[in-house]
């Protein structure tokens, strides 16, 4: 069910969200059968809307079925085949990227020398489906989350990925574990810091020599949110803070925030002071 561009149309795309070893592209698929060469990517197809009936023919095995909703393949780097259908559908692309994927493994207590994914189709997996669906919604909005959210999504994906089967696979970071006090300072004051910047998951890890998936859930469990939340926390009261104490344009205050523009702050404040820029500039004056 992926297909050449040739015989694809965008209609959603991550392209210029700046993601890291992520890429989603939501697509109108013509009918008809096309050759798929090999990425460097691994590749996930989540059939979107009404039935189709599907042929594939992929490391060296035919597959005939009646494509579904939130039905899912998986094809590994470097891997091609041919993609047919019988009617125009819509497929959720999305591009994994190989460090990506050694960050799951990481995650999971695994050599990521020895992850090695195999190609599935029409795979049903509530959770990956979940995240695909979550990623999907992030390139719909006009506004969208600070960047570490989707950074979160992707190693969810991608951990989904390496695990291989619907059962879950235990963390390796202990039960009731949290970030050094010193550790927790200097994550609370790179962020301040750099609060007018992008931020990733991996400045924060690297910060604190931590890989990317040790630092999510003892963030958490220290700061009691994820990170992307915590990120625009600081954000919104930054942006408060400046709005009650300056004159500076909202257009100003938004970027001195860190936010993308004046209508992305204002619709975090809102969300989570329930108080619009506005509100407080007028509380300001």
């Amino acid at each position: 069910m992926d297909q050449l561009k040739s015989a694809a149309t965008t209609l959603l795309s991550s392209r210029d969200r700046g993601w890291k070893d992520l890429e989603a592209n939501f697509l109108h698929i013509q009918a008809g059968r096309t050759h798929v060469p090999g990425t460097q990517t691994h590749r996930l197809g989540i059939h979107f809307g009404r039935a189709v009936n599907a042929f594939c023919e992929c490391d060296g095995r035919r597959h005939r079925r009646r494509q579904k909703h939130g039905d899912i393949d998986i094809v590994p780097a470097g891997l091609d085949g041919w993609w047919q259908d019988d009617r125009d559908c819509t497929i959720l692309r999305l591009n994994i990227g190989t460090e990506l994927l050694q960050s799951a493994a990481e995650a999971l207590g695994r050599n990521p020398d020895t992850v090695s994914l195999a190609p599935k189709f029409q795979l049903r997996d509530p959770r990956m489906e979940s995240l695909a669906w979550a990623i999907k919604a992030e390139i719909e909005s006009p506004v969208p989350s600070d960047k570490t959210y989707a950074e979160a999504l992707g190693l969810a994906l991608a951990i989904r990925l390496v695990e291989g089967d619907a059962q879950a696979t235990a963390g390796t970071t202990p039960a009731g574990a949290t970030l050094t006090n010193r550790h927790q300072r200097q994550l609370a004051d790179f962020i301040e810091t750099h609060i007018d910047q992008s931020l990733s998951l991996a400045d924060l890890a690297a910060t604190v020599g931590l890989s990317v998936s040790h630092l999510k859930p003892l963030f958490r469990a220290t700061f009691g949110m994820p990170v992307h939340q915590y990120v625009l926390t600081r954000r919104v009261e930054r942006a408060r803070l400046l709005i009650l104490s300056s004159e500076m344009p909202l257009a100003q205050i938004a970027s001195a925030a860190g936010f993308a523009h004046q209508s992305h702050m204002a619709h975090w404040m809102r969300r989570i002071l329930g108080l619009t820029p506005g509100m407080l500039s007028r509380m300001h004056s």
